[in-house]
């Protein structure tokens, strides 16, 4: 079991979470948060079911994160072509500084996960892994 693929992906994903987590241990970002400053560096004013999609989060929880980041003042959500249902997320100027902070330990870590390995077998893997995931998400339809 240790080795099946289902085994180390999930032992990859805890390892990364934990590993991010201790990263920015003295910024108090939940689990979750992380990965929506990510997303909004390069995607400021998505809406949320933009964000909901693109960061694999169920939309009810991703309104629960984005609740505790706008009480933190990372993100502000402003209504979108005067439809008061539809909201587009923007990150804050303190905001920005986190996600520049979080986008630097995802770096690190891909960086020590990729120790040891030549650019041409992480490139490779890159590629198949973008694969499974393919093949994964043609499952979900």
């Amino acid at each position: 079991m240790e080795h099946s693929f289902h085994y180390l992906l999930l032992a990859n994903q805890a390892t990364v979470h934990r590993q991010l987590l201790a990263k920015l241990k003295d910024t108090g970002l939940t689990l979750g948060q992380p990965k929506v400053l990510d997303y909004l560096q390069d995607h400021d004013g998505a809406n949320q079911a933009e964000i909901a999609r693109a960061c694999h989060i169920e939309p009810a929880s991703l309104t629960s994160v984005l609740n505790r980041m706008e009480v933190k003042a990372l993100v502000e959500r402003r209504t979108q072509k005067g439809d008061r249902r539809s909201f587009a997320v923007y990150l804050t100027g303190q905001g920005h500084s986190m996600a520049l902070r979080v986008r630097q330990a995802f770096e690190e870590l891909e960086e020590q996960a990729f120790a040891g390995v030549s650019e041409a077998e992480r490139e490779q893997f890159l590629a198949v892994f973008r694969r499974v995931y393919g093949n994964l998400k043609e499952g979900e339809r």
